[in-house]
């Protein structure tokens, strides 16, 4: 387990520092517009596995280095699609969450992170890149961010969990609209269709401005509030309503619960 700050490179595409609870990652391929290929996908996995298991972190912030958060697919890759056809085209790995495809991983990992998430969105969110941020908690977004489903525009389909995370966002019916379509749309419209949580003129800056918000509360709550959240829909009604109750039980009295009051009562004294 890691405690101390430090910051860690992955594959030379992605880099994680932490500081005063908050870990900060950034898709660091800038000349390629933080593009994916296969080393960019292994490197964000092994980025948000890193944090799973940090006591110390308690929100994370992601990022792209440069002018976009993410084109989504290198190009190349394409090139290399051409040369395969059916199964040989998908590469199936050990199950990682709910996640086999590395793509998937990708993404899905993030919501394995127990901690929240903050994506910071700006310049181009494309394909993949898009979904990443749909990974997120929280996407903070820039007005002018270009964003798009596109798979549709290559004959593909988003396969990077973004079928299951798009429609939770917006809803079926514009999840259905962006992915038949493919259009580009803005980070205004994007809040206007709450796929942005919020817009920000600088999103890193209020991303950080909102972690530096999140980070004092404690870390068992935020991770208890995080897992309740993600219930909601997906499994029954009683289900989510025992499982607050397990989660209050533990929180009541803990140690970390009978600080934060005494931090607040403290605080509130004249």
């Amino acid at each position: 387990m890691t405690t101390a700050n430090t910051q860690v490179s992955f594959a030379d595409r992605v880099r994680c520092s932490v500081q005063q609870g908050i870990a900060h990652v950034v898709l660091d391929r800038p000349r390629k517009l933080n593009a994916l290929d296969g080393a960019m996908l292994e490197a964000l996995v092994q980025a948000g596995s890193h944090l799973i298991d940090r006591t110390d972190v308690r929100v994370v912030v992601l990022s792209g280095a440069g002018r976009a958060f993410s084109a989504g697919l290198d190009l190349s890759q394409f090139a290399q699609m051409q040369q395969h056809h059916g199964a040989d085209a998908v590469v199936i790995g050990d199950r990682f969450g709910a996640a086999r495809a590395l793509g998937q991983k990708a993404v899905h990992v993030w919501s394995m992170v127990p901690v929240p998430v903050v994506a910071a969105v700006h310049g181009v969110a494309f394909g993949g890149g898009l979904q990443i941020a749909l990974g997120a908690d929280i996407r903070i977004v820039a007005p002018d961010t270009q964003l798009s489903v596109m798979e549709i525009q290559w004959g593909l389909v988003p396969d990077m969990a973004g079928t299951q995370l798009l429609p939770k966002a917006i809803g079926d019916g514009m999840a259905k609209e962006l992915t038949f379509t493919g259009r580009k749309f803005d980070g205004t419209a994007a809040a206007e269709m709450k796929l942005a949580t919020r817009l920000a003129d600088d999103p890193l800056e209020a991303a950080l401005e909102l972690a530096h918000e999140i980070a004092p509360h404690s870390r068992t709550a935020l991770c208890q509030a995080k897992r309740l959240l993600d219930m909601a829909g997906r499994v029954p009604l009683a289900d989510a309503f025992d499982a607050e109750q397990d989660a209050i039980a533990q929180l009541i009295g803990s140690d970390e619960q009978v600080a934060t009051i005494r931090h607040r009562l403290g605080a509130v004294r004249p």
